[in-house]
């Protein structure tokens, strides 16, 4: 891979120009049982979490508002959606008390 650019520019690969794979910082969860990349994953948890509730259902309503805003939901899989960020949200909880 040839990489180009630095830290104030950003950095991309010069051959096709997108960004480096080593590069890439999307976290990535189970949907549905399929890997999916969702933006800004990293801040969403702890910004439900400052809402300090204990309802799944409105976590995961929480949450999934919050992932929308960033990231494409389809509404047939909303859902799954809910189902796999509520598991990460609860991870992220037990890691952050």
């Amino acid at each position: 891979m040839f990489m180009g650019g630095n830290e104030n520019d950003g950095y991309f690969c010069t051959i096709c120009g997108g960004i480096p794979p080593d590069k890439i910082t999307t976290k990535r969860v189970l949907i549905g049982g399929k890997e999916t990349g969702i933006d800004h994953l990293d801040w969403i948890p702890g910004e439900v979490k400052k809402l300090a509730m204990d309802d799944d259902a409105t976590v995961t309503e929480e949450i999934v508002k919050r992932v929308k805003q960033f990231n494409y939901v389809p509404t047939k899989k909303t859902a799954d959606y809910g189902a796999g960020l509520l598991a990460v949200y609860k991870k992220f909880r037990e890691e952050n008390p």
